[in-house]
């Protein structure tokens, strides 16, 4: 049985991981680490978790954590930097769901700031870097827009065949994080559509780094707890029929057990799962809009870190994450 530490155990990325984590056959959560919770019971912050855990949180000091094989950095960006390094040379593998490790340091300091504690990190998009991710020690969680544009557009994107891509994306509110603010109080969200930082999200440089092309991309926020519905509108370097792309679709993703390829997503396809869906359509002229639908908790956080995990340690990719969704 390995053990697994969390560090930031307290937000919505933490109980994620305690949730799906409660239920994997193949390793043990044996700590939990939270400044402001410290000496708490875990279902004292997580009434939903009463009954999964008889742990208590405790202080982010690497002494709490020596005897884990492998720890999630669940922490703001800037944080992970501080634990990922001291982590790494008492021998223990790390997934960080931070951005600290996602981009190549001069990017990461030209988009969120100077990085103090920078090394090379494997982008932890399994169906993409499945075979790196087996081998690597430190594993950089992708962010939840990336993972749903990325899958979108990399079976085209990887073949060279895109000129250009404009994503249009729409999150749940939890994509903003556990601290209420202005822009999340519910009066101002509540049966509206809020476009924000239309043309400077951080995110795209994922996308960019990995589709390697021309990208456009513009988030939304809805006002409805979990999911993220992205719409590519892939602009071709030629037209290529419909057939053809689902057939290019099906092979790529064919042994991916997390991407279902389905005639229309939903949102409330993938709730609580750790499934990205999507759906291909082609018009008459290169312009091919792939939509996609991920509950961004899971495929777009924990999920995709646990999965991420068992790629690790070298367990089946599926453990602990092959269940329905939440449907209604």
């Amino acid at each position: 049985m390995y053990k697994v530490g969390i560090i930031g155990g307290s937000g919505y990325t933490g109980s994620e991981l305690l949730r799906i984590l409660s239920m994997h056959r193949k390793v043990e959560v044996i700590s939990v680490t939270s400044r402001k919770h410290e000496g708490k019971k875990i279902e004292d912050v997580h009434p939903f978790l009463a009954g999964f855990y008889d742990l208590k949180f405790v202080s982010p000091e690497l002494k709490n954590l020596e005897d884990c094989n492998v720890v999630f950095t669940a922490v703001p960006h800037g944080e992970a930097m501080k634990y990922v390094p001291r982590l790494l040379e008492i021998g223990l593998k790390v997934i960080d769901l931070s951005a600290d490790y996602r981009l190549p340091k001069e990017v990461y300091e030209r988009v969120y700031g100077k990085h103090t504690g920078y090394l090379n990190a494997v982008y932890g998009l399994p169906e993409i870097h499945g075979e790196e991710i087996k081998k690597a020690s430190v594993v950089a969680n992708p962010g939840c827009y990336p993972t749903g544009c990325i899958l979108a557009a990399y079976p085209l994107a990887s073949k060279g065949f895109v000129e250009r891509i404009v994503f249009d994306s729409k999150s749940g509110i939890t994509g903003a994080g556990a601290k209420p603010t202005e822009f999340t109080h519910y009066p101002n969200l509540h049966e509206s559509v809020i476009p924000y930082k239309v043309t400077e999200h951080r995110h795209v440089h994922e996308m960019i780094q990995e589709l390697k092309c021309r990208v456009s991309f513009t988030p939304q926020v809805y006002p409805g707890s979990r999911g993220i519905l992205t719409t590519a509108h892939i602009i071709l370097n030629d037209c290529i029929e419909l057939e053809e792309i689902i057939s290019m679709y099906r092979k790529f993703y064919r042994e991916k057990p997390f991407v279902r390829l389905q005639k229309t997503v939903r949102l409330n396809w993938v709730r609580g799962s750790n499934f990205c869906d999507l759906a291909v359509f082609v018009d008459s002229e290169r312009r091919v809009v792939v939509t996609s639908a991920i509950d961004n908790l899971v495929k777009g956080a924990s999920g995709q870190a646990v999965q991420n995990m068992n790629l690790m340690l070298g367990f089946d990719e599926t453990e602990g994450l092959l269940t329905p969704p939440l449907f209604p």
